[in-house]
């Protein structure tokens, strides 16, 4: 597996290498135009809109999963349990 690991890493040099500098621009430049576009924009906007009120409810499913456990609001165990076995 190491090996073709450390070939196909030797190809990609070799051919990255060929393409040269310019090549390598015209990537940079089309992917900057792309990240750059309103659609793109807008679409990622959106995301990390639905990522937040995600992230918002799983928050609050974890707090009630946790408290519905007999943990108390602070966040201990109600017998002043620290979770270590003595």
């Amino acid at each position: 597996m190491k090996l073709s690991f450390l070939v196909g890493g030797a190809v990609g040099y070799v051919l990255g290498a060929k393409a040269g500098r310019t090549r390598y621009e015209t990537i940079v430049r089309v992917g900057r135009m792309v990240a750059g576009s309103q659609t793109v924009q807008s679409t990622a906007g959106v995301l990390q809109g639905q990522l937040d009120t995600f992230g918002h409810h799983a928050r609050h499913a974890v707090i009630a999963k946790l408290r519905a456990g007999g943990a108390t609001t602070n966040g201990t165990a109600p017998n002043g349990a620290n979770g270590y076995r003595r």
